[in-house]
């Protein structure tokens, strides 16, 4: 039999090969050839989601139609490793997003347009809303590496619109039903069908900047090639507070995933 004196060299060869080849797998999967240095990602990936309001009101009904308008984000980022697996990132992304979204409401607070005129009150019937937005976003995020291949990362985020869309138009509902009660929940009411839509256009009234939370992901699928996901979560109504044309606030909610260049 083998003895214990023959067995040792063996497991202690065994187990520095072990650590070598984990401490090999760290630098191969690491942001440059040295851990301690900084690395760059070139992001470009697809967008969806939308500026919602949160809870979702009472007002709303249900929602017939959402669809994602193609949103897409192109960036660069810069980080640093402070060890193995702890590090910093900040970035620079330009991003467009938006949503198309058909919702049946009752007792809608809206300042609609209609035959040139402007009116407010209470809306019931069909709203059609389109969203999109051109802007950047400077993320600043906290980094930490779970595995060689696998790191995660969360920190605030700014982002400045460089054009603003919000519009829509309303009309009745499948049941024929569709009308606005002038100024208040019993006030005047006015007919509103599709053949005659009334409209608003609130463009100017957002907000140009906001400011949020991401969370990201990133997987090294290869040597200099990461996939990677990420949600901004806007924590800062769209509507200025003196803007009351809309009866709640609503909030900048999108997801990404694409893929990522390593230097």
């Amino acid at each position: 039999m083998m003895k214990i004196r023959q067995i040792l060299p063996i497991l202690l060869l065994t187990t520095v090969s072990a650590l070598q080849a984990q401490e090999d797998e760290w630098e191969k999967w690491g942001p440059t050839d040295k851990q301690s240095k900084v690395g760059v990602l070139l992001r470009a990936g697809y967008t969806i989601g939308g500026t919602t309001p949160l809870p979702l009101p009472e007002e709303i009904r249900s929602i017939k139609e959402f669809s994602p308008k193609g949103g897409a984000t192109v960036g660069v980022d810069a980080y640093k490793m402070f060890s193995r697996r702890w590090g910093a990132s900040i970035g620079w992304h330009f991003f467009y997003e938006g949503f198309h979204t058909v919702a049946e409401v009752k007792n809608y607070k809206m300042s609609l347009t209609m035959e040139g005129n402007t009116m407010s009150g209470y809306f019931t019937g069909t709203d059609v809303t389109n969203n999109s937005m051109w802007g950047m976003t400077i993320p600043l995020l906290a980094t930490f590496r779970m595995s060689p291949r696998w790191n995660v990362s969360m920190g605030p985020y700014a982002s400045v619109f460089i054009t603003r869309k919000f519009d829509g138009r309303v009309y009745d509902n499948s049941k024929g039903v569709g009308y606005l009660r002038v100024d208040d929940p019993t006030g005047e009411k006015v007919n509103i069908d599709r053949e005659n839509p009334a409209t608003y256009d609130f463009d100017e009234n957002m907000r140009t900047w906001n400011y949020g939370i991401e969370l990201a992901f990133d997987w090294k699928a290869l040597r200099h090639m990461n996939v990677f996901g990420k949600i901004d979560w806007g924590l800062r109504n769209v509507w200025p507070e003196n803007f009351d044309a809309v009866d709640f606030r609503m909030y900048p909610i999108y997801a990404t995933v694409g893929l990522a260049y390593r230097y």
